[in-house]
């Protein structure tokens, strides 16, 4: 099947029927007619159907190595550089259409499971491992187009070193049968960012304290009987574009997953009861590399998109000839030159890996990953120590719908803008900064790809290794 149109992604996930809840009720009918799901699945829906827009295709797509159809390049395994830079430029031709404020837009999953793919040579011939159950789940991803969630966290129970979970019944995901069939699971997971709206879940231990019921992987479908999403409030506040520019388009919901007796058939598990790969899997794969890879040209739009919002704030209101102002635009200017040439240089160094595969240089995208968390936060103050009380004069669009219209365009305006085009820049600035849909933006950030700490400990670890210390 060749990649797939807006259209049919909306159809595909409409027809599940997967158990979604939200505000202590259960989503019945059209996922994608449902206020907490419209935008977002529509957004989503705008990126497949970029696949065929016939001055893109070129970069977005590529020919399957099995049946020649088009296929989406995220599902590409990279054999030269310039698979790198083709990615490279497919994930911020998308990220453009989002600004980079869907962290789990199609391509970033499909990286995933297509950097798992490229490391099955890790698993060959480790206890409990199936390969090829994982090289056959990435090929049926990347011929059906799949979209794909994942969710790697345990519930956040109890954070100390020393925890062990004595509960009757499981809190984190556990196996609690196998039989010749597969595996049966119950308890939960954390955090499927767009749980319930893709047609997979991929799921995974992220760490392991020696229990080895909790070490596995595996996919299955979101409407599997017994699987459950718990989605967070909305912070898609609405569907005017005026109002809400940016969560009521890019909101990417949040879950808590729960297994009620989830059972899932062998040929969809890629391994369990293994400690040791739980343990090591993300790290000894293409995982992170090909992974961070993508988050970080991402990363690169968004602060193109963070930095336009600033500029054109300051250019509104005419403050470009103040030092400090120019000081704190400079501070944005310096970290995306930054994460730019972090990420080409991650590029321009790549080498063929063990498992054959060309692999990004991971030192500065680990270098990159670890300055954003800090510098993501600092970009949302500057956005908002420019605008100041500009974020707070705000009507909404049905204020300027009213005899109040003339006097709103009136006293809202700036040095190059009537009131309604000066609002329409601010409520871009506040949503991006101010809103839930901004603050939760400025958390998912700080988190995006674990504890900033740990991450650090990363870093330091991978350049000892390095200098043989």
């Amino acid at each position: 099947m060749p990649i797939i149109t807006g259209e049919q992604y909306i159809s595909r996930i409409d027809q599940l029927g997967t158990e979604i809840w939200i505000d202590g009720e259960r989503i019945h009918g059209k996922l994608s007619e449902h206020r907490a799901f419209k935008g977002i699945m529509n957004s989503q829906a705008e990126l497949y159907s970029m696949q065929h827009d016939q001055s893109l295709q070129h970069e977005l797509t590529y020919s399957s190595p099995t049946t020649n159809d088009l296929i989406g390049r995220s599902f590409i395994q990279p054999k030269t550089k310039e698979d790198l830079v083709k990615r490279r430029q497919m994930v911020q031709h998308y990220a453009s259409y989002h600004h980079g404020l869907m962290g789990r837009s199609p391509d970033y999953m499909n990286t995933v499971v297509t950097a798992f793919a490229c490391s099955t040579d890790y698993l060959q011939g480790k206890e409990n491992c199936y390969p090829e159950h994982l090289q056959a789940y990435y090929e049926y991803a990347r011929e059906q187009d799949l979209s794909i969630t994942h969710t790697f966290i345990d519930p956040q129970v109890n954070r100390s070193n020393f925890y062990i979970e004595f509960d009757e019944k499981p809190i984190a995901a556990t196996i609690i049968e196998q039989n010749d069939k597969g595996i049966i699971v119950d308890g939960a997971k954390l955090l499927a960012t767009q749980g319930g709206m893709t047609d997979e879940i991929f799921v995974m231990s992220a760490s392991n304290d020696g229990d080895g019921n909790r070490a596995f992987a595996f996919a299955i479908p979101s409407n599997t009987s017994g699987l459950k999403f718990i989605c967070r409030e909305s912070f898609a506040l609405g569907e005017s574009e005026f109002n809400y520019p940016l969560g009521s388009k890019f909101d990417e919901i949040d879950s808590l997953v729960i297994f009620d007796r989830v059972f899932v058939p062998w040929d969809r598990v890629f391994y369990v009861n293994n400690i040791h790969v739980a343990n090591t899997f993300a790290q000894n794969s293409l995982f992170r590399p090909l992974s961070l890879h993508q988050v970080v040209a991402r990363q690169v739009k968004k602060t193109e998109f963070l930095i336009d919002v600033a500029f054109a704030i300051v250019d509104s209101i005419k403050i470009e000839e103040y030092t400090h102002v120019q000081h704190k635009l400079a501070e944005m200017l310096v970290l995306q030159e930054t994460i730019e040439a972090l990420l080409l240089k991650s590029e321009h160094n790549a080498q063929l890996h063990e498992f054959g595969y060309i692999c990004p240089q991971r030192e500065p995208l680990e270098a990159a990953i670890l300055i954003y968390p800090k510098m993501y936060p600092r970009m949302v103050e500057i956005i908002q120590l420019l605008a100041a009380s500009g974020l707070i004069n705000i009507p909404t669009e049905n204020t300027f719908q009213t005899e109040l219209n003339d006097d709103l365009n009136h006293f809202l305006q700036s040095k190059s803008q009537l009131g309604e085009e000066r609002v329409k820049l601010f409520r871009i600035a506040w949503d991006l900064t101010m809103s839930p849909f901004g603050t939760r933006q400025t958390l998912y950030e700080r988190f995006f790809f674990g504890d900033p700490e740990r991450m650090s400990g990363a870093i330091y670890n991978l350049y000892k290794e390095k200098r043989n210390l």
